[in-house]
């Protein structure tokens, strides 16, 4: 009789267990988390204001959408280059191992650095993983509390990122403006440093970049400039093009623009260089990219001085899309860079522009706020050498009846 009352006792403890497993189960599909709620309100309230965003694989339209300018990620001689390049050093590991600072170090790399910065006309540089780490990297480390960062209104979210993460006094001045830029120079304390780019990422706008020189010598500030957009179209980048390689402070170059590749480089002193590597968190404590990486980057910039053809096909498409462009309900941003840009002026209407773009063959994305401000929305059009005027006159002619 005992072992009947032990054994109904261990059945009622069982199935009482799968019970509350079971119960446990539909609570959780059924009650979320404080957290967990959290996370699907904002997303409901994301999707409510149209601006829920997702990912997209790739397709067959023609692309006017990546920043591959020069067509240099697809380009089959580059590629060979590479495979070439990995041959000849076919003893390196898949990936890194570790930080530059632990394992992940190599002459190669510092070889590479030393090419890419006498390339540009600068003293020394500092290779990151990518455009972010080096933006970030840069401007949480150098400031310091008492400091003073000026930044374009336009910046890219990078070096915002990067400025908020500093404890120093952070201002924006209107896109451009140089009386704008000016007052808020006026009103810096301890180390100034500006920020600007110059060929901007949302606009594909230049600002004065001369003017904007002279004013941070004026007061003694520190000009760092984005040629992520510049590289390429402008060869070394605009810094070069004017003449003005000891005249400012930094660059931060990319390479997964018009250069096809991944990874970035801030330029500067060797100074700055030694100060990076023992104070920027983005480059210390991050696994150092693989091989492949830095050799992809290596050939792409010896393929960069052989590329005149590429470079000017880019520019007589951005020739033939201008003088083929007449909007009458969109504004055009003038650029004279492969960013062209019709603000739309709500989420709705460049959404519904890029649909029918796409529709038609033509890979081309909206741009909505919050990434841009409200009332700024757009279409942003990205032209390359590998475009041809069949596609251009396509795309603009969906536009321009829009």
């Amino acid at each position: 009789m005992a072992a009947v009352v032990a054994i109904r006792s261990l059945a009622k403890t069982y199935f009482r267990k799968r019970l509350n497993a079971a119960f446990f189960i539909l609570a959780k599909i059924f009650l979320l988390s404080k957290a967990e709620q959290f996370i699907k309100d904002k997303l409901e309230q994301r999707r409510n204001e149209g601006l829920y965003r997702s990912l997209k694989p790739e397709n067959d339209l023609a692309d006017f959408c990546s920043n591959d300018y020069l067509g240099f990620a697809r380009n089959e001689n580059l590629k060979k280059l590479i495979e070439e390049e990995m041959r000849a050093n076919a003893g390196h590991f898949i990936g890194s191992t570790g930080s530059r600072l632990l394992s992940g170090n190599s002459r190669y790399i510092e070889n590479l650095e030393k090419e890419i910065a006498a390339f540009h006309g600068a003293e020394s540089g500092l290779i990151y993983n990518s455009g972010y780490d080096a933006n970030l990297g840069l401007f949480s480390s150098l400031p310091q509390k008492g400091d003073t960062i000026i930044l374009d209104e336009l910046a890219h979210a990078s070096i915002i990122d990067g400025a908020r993460l500093s404890f120093a006094n952070r201002y924006s001045f209107r896109h451009n403006d140089l009386d704008s830029f000016e007052e808020k120079l006026k009103h810096g304390k301890g180390n100034c440093y500006v920020a600007i780019e110059s060929v901007y990422s949302m606009d594909g706008d230049t600002p004065p970049i001369t003017d904007i020189v002279e004013l941070t010598e004026k007061y003694n500030a520190n000009l760092i400039v984005d040629e992520a957009h510049a590289v390429g179209l402008y060869g070394a980048g605009l810094i070069n093009q004017f003449e003005l390689e000891d005249r400012v402070f930094a660059r931060v170059v990319t390479f997964g623009k018009a250069l096809g590749c991944h990874g970035a480089i801030v330029l500067g002193s060797n100074l700055l260089r030694e100060y990076l590597i023992n104070f920027s968190r983005s480059f210390i404590y991050t696994t150092a990219a693989s091989f492949h990486q830095f050799a992809a980057i290596k050939k792409a910039y010896k393929f960069l001085p052989d590329s005149g053809d590429a470079i000017e096909r880019l520019k007589a498409n951005i020739d033939f899309f201008k003088r083929s462009i007449s909007v009458r309900n969109l504004q055009l941003i003038a650029s004279n860079s492969a960013i062209q840009c019709m603000v739309a002026g709500s989420n709705e209407k460049a959404r519904e522009l890029a649909q029918q773009l796409q529709n038609a063959g033509s890979d081309a994305r909206p741009i909505l706020s919050p990434t841009v401000s409200k009332g700024s929305e757009r279409i942003r059009i990205c032209l390359h050498a590998f475009n041809t005027f069949e596609q251009i006159a396509t795309l603009t002619d969906i536009i321009n009846r829009f």
